[in-house]
């Protein structure tokens, strides 16, 4: 696909989301059941869709909060469920829908407290990581007494204007796993084909009013615990220059009291507009309005300021990515994860016997690092969720994601959150800087020198919905091949090395490179993640042979 000509510029107006046709269809629109793509289908990070194509409206949601409520009563959870939303257009009447059903339900949730005095039905927002936070700090303290806790988070991420999106994040704080979500998933679709009939709710402001209905000021309580994470006291002293970018997103309240209780006179947010059509957003390569941080299209605005500051950075909407920029520009995630890594297990003093955890598809200039520092990595499958135990006991140091997700250890090395978190990865950017005198991008030179330069890809290729099975059931065995791009093929993987889990693909080493297929979820394709230490040239020898052993594979 070619890049639009609207990429890297302010959204044109025709380009914008009617946000009056979204929400007026999320309230009028009623799934079609004999259509899959109307029903709830919870991916690696929850249930996604769009009131406009049918796959997010009010029915999903009141199916989805009640199959919620029953899950609770199923396993026990008898503490607070607290709930986190966005800034997106459809994550407010997604709110208000699930508080009605948890207030009929009895279920006690905790919603953040009102940001605008003049109006007492105000809800404000709240990022991921906070709502991990939130259960973690609850579960540690009172969990005994009170009862364990859970949340929810309503955000589709960093997806475009008109999508909506709601997760689950069980006692542990994390992503749910792919058993708790079929349950709910299942639970969700048996009530849309019963047409909802037997989900009660109550009226909004009457569930509001309700006991078990409970305002609370995240912000706060997040901000002051900072420092047991970060050292915000060697960023203060340093007077770095720092610029930030909410990009319109839920953290946008944490950055004036971080800056205030912290010190930090010298941090500038870039941008406080609050706009559900995200119309001050500039466009992504493919022509769309994306919330993307690690894209230097949607991060144009940013990088436009980039020698303003020392360093600087922007987050996703709900705050679990991170985008870091210096003078030299946009950094790769995968070049960032390498450098925070290499920067905590030298810094910390954490156990030595604390592992590195990645994800299959991240570069592998991070196992480079860890081999050079001493430490153990485990690699698993994609998604958040395979980080969640590591970080919770304390074994991971720091769990990331090729698509700029991470989150590691507070500095006595006890879990922060279970849950990637786009704001310790913003302040580790300026604490590295601080206490080294140098920039991400100048260590991520310097790491270039010691272990090479790599070059890492991502592309789709198409495939049917059964190619796209096969390769998700794949055996080592289905792949003949000897050599991949001019190499020995040394490793043929359809279990994550890390803890053996299914990756539901393929990946395929050498020396020098590697690459792995994964069938999409939403699309007639399957994704090529690809890597080379020898050249541009060769990165696209192994893109191109990858398509042949996986196309031979699954024809």
């Amino acid at each position: 696909m070619g890049i639009s000509p609207y990429a890297g510029k302010i959204a044109p107006q025709h380009l914008l989301t009617n946000i009056p046709r979204l929400i007026s269809s999320y309230y009028t629109q009623i799934p079609d059941t004999d259509d899959p793509t109307n029903l709830v289908s919870f991916g690696t990070s929850g249930h996604r869709g769009s009131s406009l194509s049918n796959s997010f409206n009010e029915q999903h949601i009141l199916a989805i909060a009640q199959a919620i409520t029953e899950y609770r009563k199923g396993v026990n959870i008898t503490g607070p469920l607290f709930i986190g939303m966005d800034t997106h257009a459809l994550s407010e009447p997604a709110m208000r829908t699930c508080i009605e059903v948890f207030a009929a339900a009895g279920v006690e949730c905790v919603i953040q407290a009102p940001q605008i005095e003049a109006d007492p039905s105000d809800i404000g927002y709240t990022p991921t990581p906070v709502i991990s936070h939130a259960i973690l700090a609850w579960n540690k303290k009172q969990a005994k007494d009170k009862g364990e806790s859970d949340g929810i988070v309503i955000t589709p991420s960093h997806n475009p204007p008109e999508d909506g999106g709601i997760k689950y994040n069980p006692p542990h704080g994390g992503p749910a796993s792919p058993e708790t979500t079929k349950a709910i998933q299942t639970r969700a679709n048996e009530l849309i084909r019963s047409g909802i009939s037997s989900v009660k709710r109550i009226p909004f402001k009457r569930a509001l009013k309700a006991l078990t209905t409970r305002a609370y000021d995240y912000v706060i309580p997040y901000v002051n615990d900072l420092k047991n994470v970060i050292d915000m006291e060697i960023i203060r002293n340093s007077d770095l220059k720092i610029g930030v970018d909410p990009m319109g997103g839920s953290g946008l309240a944490y950055w004036e009291p971080i800056s205030s209780i912290y010190g930090l006179k010298n941090l500038v947010v870039v941008n406080k507009r609050i706009d559900p059509a995200f119309g001050f957003m500039s466009v992504d390569k493919d022509g769309k309005i994306r919330m993307d941080c690690s894209s230097p299209y949607a991060m144009a605005g940013l990088l436009d300021m980039k020698n303003n500051y020392d360093i600087s950075f922007g987050n996703d909407t709900d705050f679990d990515r991170h985008g870091i920029v210096t003078p030299e520009g946009l950094m790769n995630p995968n070049a960032y994860l390498a450098v925070a890594i290499k920067y905590l297990f030298t810094n910390r003093e954490w156990d030595r016997n604390c592992k590195i955890g990645k994800t299959l598809v991240s570069s592998s200039m991070i196992n480079r690092v860890a081999k050079g520092i001493e430490r153990e990595v485990c690699e698993v499958p994609v998604g958040f969720k395979w980080f969640v135990d590591g970080l919770l006991d304390g074994s991971f140091g720091f769990g990331g994601e090729e698509s700029a997700g991470a989150s590691f250890l507070r500095r006595n090395g006890t879990v922060w959150t279970t849950d990637k978190d786009g704001i310790i990865m913003d302040l580790l950017a300026a604490e590295l800087t601080a206490h080294t005198g140098k920039n991400p991008a100048q260590h991520y030179k310097e790491l270039v020198s010691l272990y090479g330069e790599p070059f890492y890809a991502r592309m789709d290729a198409p495939a049917a919905p059964e190619q796209k099975s096969k390769l998700s059931k794949l055996s080592p065995e289905a792949v003949k091949a000897d050599n991949l791009a001019g190499e020995v093929i040394t490793a043929k993987l359809t279990n994550a090395p890390g803890n053996n889990a299914p990756i539901d693909g393929l990946k395929v080493e050498t020396q020098n490179g590697w690459f792995a297929a994964r069938p999409s979820g939403t699309e007639n394709v399957y994704k090529i993640y690809a890597e080379s230490f020898i050249s541009e040239k060769h990165l696209k020898m192994i893109q191109s042979e990858a398509q042949e052993i996986v196309n031979e594979a699954i024809s």
